[in-house]
């Protein structure tokens, strides 16, 4: 296409990406503009008296910003499909590594500074040896798998030797009055955790079509180690979850007529599924109170209920119980395995059910056993007369 200059100057004020061509002047006339669609090429200003050859100039065209190294930490998690709770610890410990170095890029450390920061946790921070541990494998994969240097040094680091500790084990009496203390859904959360042996998560998580009631079990989705498994669902709750999801059913619909009623689905099975996140069977059996509106999808959603909300409640059971053992939901699970272990059920049932990859880890549990300590008669029963 050709302009005459002064036409060219105000069309291209507003134009960006082409190639200029000027002209030089020919008997006195200004010379003509050429515009060539291009988007590496720019322009020179035009010089009315210069007799010089046409010019063209090109421009690298510009890069993307290189992504901030905690971005990366957050790709390399998520492109192992690992669990967002890792993602978020992983994260942390880049972040406190970096901070703690005065700001300085991991690239530019090595060992020695790996071992300053580790042993300040152990000596300053007073950690435990797990957590230690746990800072050591966040940096392993930052400097291994997100800035892929293979040192030799990262096999050298040493790691903290943890103390083996005994589970926290509620009695049938103590676990029935904490129980007795709690109401409602809360109440039905926690027999479900004592009577399955759920893990917090796990029982928080719980969809629709994860309980089956003709079979009497629940299947765990991506529980620990983003593993299936198949557990019992416990008669003494059947009843009272078929109330409960009465009501979740109810409210479901309701949702679905204010055009809401939407969940969070896994993985790209939105893509797969465009719909499935309103269907009944993807809904939480312990959904949250209130909706959120999810900035990508703009669909107004329930979420499951926080497990914030049951962690406190069975802290406050437990005070109300006057129970002296620091419990937790997590001791529902250890009592659950303890006290089927206590009934004669096989060790390798008991592992099953739990989920343990060893069953060395199961049997932790069996202290409690009469083959254990409590099995044994005290040299003190002898003495009648103290």
């Amino acid at each position: 296409m050709l302009y005459p200059p002064d036409t060219a100057d105000s069309f291209l004020s507003g134009i960006a990406g082409w190639a200029i061509l000027g002209l030089p002047k020919q008997n006195g006339v200004p010379g003509m503009v050429t515009l060539l669609p291009s988007r590496a090429i720019g322009y020179a200003a035009l010089d009315e008296e210069s007799n010089a050859a046409p010019v063209v100039r090109e421009t690298t065209p510009p890069q993307a910003p290189k992504p901030r190294l905690l971005d990366r930490v957050r790709e390399a998690v998520r492109a192992r499909h690992y669990s967002r709770r890792t993602e978020k610890t992983y994260v942390a410990w880049a972040r406190r590594y970096i901070l703690f170095h005065g700001k300085r890029h991991p690239a530019e450390m090595g060992a020695a500074e790996v071992t300053r920061f580790l042993t300040s946790l152990a000596v300053d921070g007073n950690v435990a040896a797990s957590t230690q541990n746990q800072a050591l494998s966040a940096l392993l994969f930052l400097y291994r798998d997100v800035l892929e240097q293979d040192l030799p040094w990262l096999d050298n680091v040493v790691r903290a030797k943890g103390a083996q500790r005994l589970p926290v084990v509620l009695t049938r009496a103590e676990v029935r009055a904490v129980i007795q203390q709690l109401q409602g859904t809360l109440r039905l959360m926690a027999l479900l955790m004592y009577g399955a042996g759920l893990r917090l998560l796990e029982c928080a998580r719980l969809r629709i079509q994860d309980v089956d009631f003709a079979s009497n079990q629940i299947v765990v989705r991506a529980g620990k180690g983003d593993k299936d498994r198949v557990t019992m669902l416990p008669g003494a709750v059947k009843a009272d979850l078929v109330r409960h999801l009465h009501g979740v059913k109810r409210q479901h619909e309701r949702d679905l007529q204010h055009g809401a009623g939407w969940v969070e689905l896994p993985w790209a099975l939105a893509r797969k599924y465009p719909n499935a996140g309103r269907e009944w069977g993807w809904q939480w059996v312990f959904p949250a109170t209130r909706f959120y509106l999810d900035g990508a999808t703009g669909q107004r959603r329930r979420h499951h209920l926080h497990e914030s909300v049951l962690q406190r409640a069975v802290k406050e059971a437990v005070r109300r119980s006057a129970i002296a053992k620091r419990a937790t939901c997590h001791t529902f699970r250890h009592s659950f395995a303890t006290h089927l272990l206590e009934d004669n059920h096989e060790i390798r049932t008991v592992q099953e059910l739990l989920g343990h990859r060893d069953v060395s880890t199961t049997q932790i549990y069996t202290h409690v056993l009469n083959r254990g300590p409590g099995g044994v008669r005290s040299p003190a029963e002898h003495l009648l007369d103290l």
